[in-house]
């Protein structure tokens, strides 16, 4: 096992102590690529609000070892992170690794991460690239498959019998999965698609196109700030009374409901989690949550909670040998934690094999614009890719 003194010390003085006085405590480092500016800042604000409880929760350790969270930001650029995980691997020797927010940064860094055989454990994005031929023992998508929210949309347009559907997302790896999953169930009529900008906020050209269009619905991907600008700008133009709006939780959860306020109304999306799912983990984290932040927590919120408690659970297995790497990635496969989410299980690509859920927003008892469970779209659904990758199932 690799010894780590808590402070770092000057080499002759290390060389200088005792045996006695070297067997300090060994400290555990996770790697962090945080979307603190940019594009999908509004959802790494969440994301460290979930990491941040459970760090609380579990008094700044793992599995009850000491740990150290090494930050950075991102800023959602794929060769900004490239450098910073460099960095990580090299000069801050980590041993676990969690973030960013956009699939194109995830698989900017993966190869970094697979390379040193550092774990890596996506609090958000699963890319397709990741889920079937490409799938890697050392990458696991402990939130969910890029497609799967996107099916489980169509799904429900489907059941909703839509006929003409307009399409909207961002151009990058993130955009055309959710593109490619909506279509993959949707079965009724024809769609339209269009690609925006990553980071677009004015949607006067997109609206405009939609008005001429005149779909049954508009299911839109646009995280963070871009859909919190579409929502707006769609519901200024009186689009919504005449267009059923569909999303997922990626631009219609907590962090957009609170930015938004009643414009949000009535938007149907679909999600892995919902704040009021009757799990005893997730009716003691929400109640946490809101203790601690005093709002509902968001799926972003939820699923980098999920990641600490996963890491905090493989590395108390194994004793804190977390250089053990095949019994460390054996503890992360066996997923032996409290999930806010239920029972968690990994299919044999290592994405979890989960329930879709439809929300609605609504208000709560209070008057509160929030998210209200609406029903079960896809139970224990495992993602289409993971016949396509070669890894075995535990």
């Amino acid at each position: 096992m690799r010894l780590r003194s808590a402070a770092r010390c000057l080499a002759l003085a290390c060389l200088a102590l005792s045996p006695l006085h070297a067997a300090v405590a060994q400290t555990i480092k996770v790697g962090m690529a945080m979307d603190i500016s940019g594009p999908f800042s509004a959802n790494g604000t969440d994301s460290r609000t979930g990491y941040a409880l459970a760090m609380k929760q579990l008094n700044g350790k793992l599995g009850g070892f000491p740990v150290e969270y090494i930050q950075t930001d991102t800023a959602g650029n794929p060769d900004n992170a490239r450098q910073q995980v460099e960095r990580m691997l090299q000069r801050d020797d980590i041993d676990l690794f969690t973030g960013p927010v956009a699939s194109n940064v995830a698989l900017a860094v993966g190869p970094l991460l697979f390379g040193k055989k550092v774990p890596y454990l996506s609090h958000n994005t699963g890319p397709s690239a990741l889920s079937g031929k490409g799938c890697n023992a050392y990458f696991f998508g402990t939130a969910y498959q890029n497609d799967a929210y996107h099916e489980a949309a169509g799904r429900f347009a489907t059941q909703k019998e839509f006929k003409k559907v307009v399409l909207i997302a961002p151009n990058y790896p993130g955009g055309k999965d959710a593109v490619n999953g909506f279509k993959h169930f949707y079965e009724k009529g024809a769609t339209n698609e269009i690609y925006t900008k990553v980071g677009q906020i004015d949607y006067a050209a997109e609206l405009a196109q939609l008005r001429s269009d005149k779909p049954d619905a508009v299911y839109f991907f646009l995280p963070g700030a871009m859909g919190i600008g579409f929502i707006k700008q769609f519901v200024a133009a009186g689009l919504d009374k005449s267009i059923t709006l569909i999303s997922t939780g990626f631009s219609a959860d907590e962090d957009i409901v609170q930015a938004v306020g009643k414009p949000m109304l009535g938007i149907y999306n679909t999600s892995h989690w919902a704040h009021d799912l009757d799990v005893p983990a997730n009716k003691a984290f929400v109640a946490a949550y809101r203790k601690e932040y005093g709002r509902y927590p968001s799926g972003y919120a939820a699923q980098a909670y999920d990641v600490i408690m996963a890491m905090n659970a493989a590395v108390k297995q194994i004793g804190g040998k977390v250089d053990d790497r095949e019994a460390l990635l054996a503890a992360l496969r066996k997923a032996d934690f409290e999930s806010v989410r239920g029972k968690f299980v990994y299919g044999n690509n290592q994405f979890p094999i989960e329930n879709f859920y439809l929300r609605v927003v609504d208000t709560d008892a209070n008057g509160q614009v929030t998210n209200k469970l609406v029903s079960t779209i896809l139970k224990n659904y495992q993602d289409s890719y993971a016949d396509q990758c070669p890894l075995k199932a535990s």
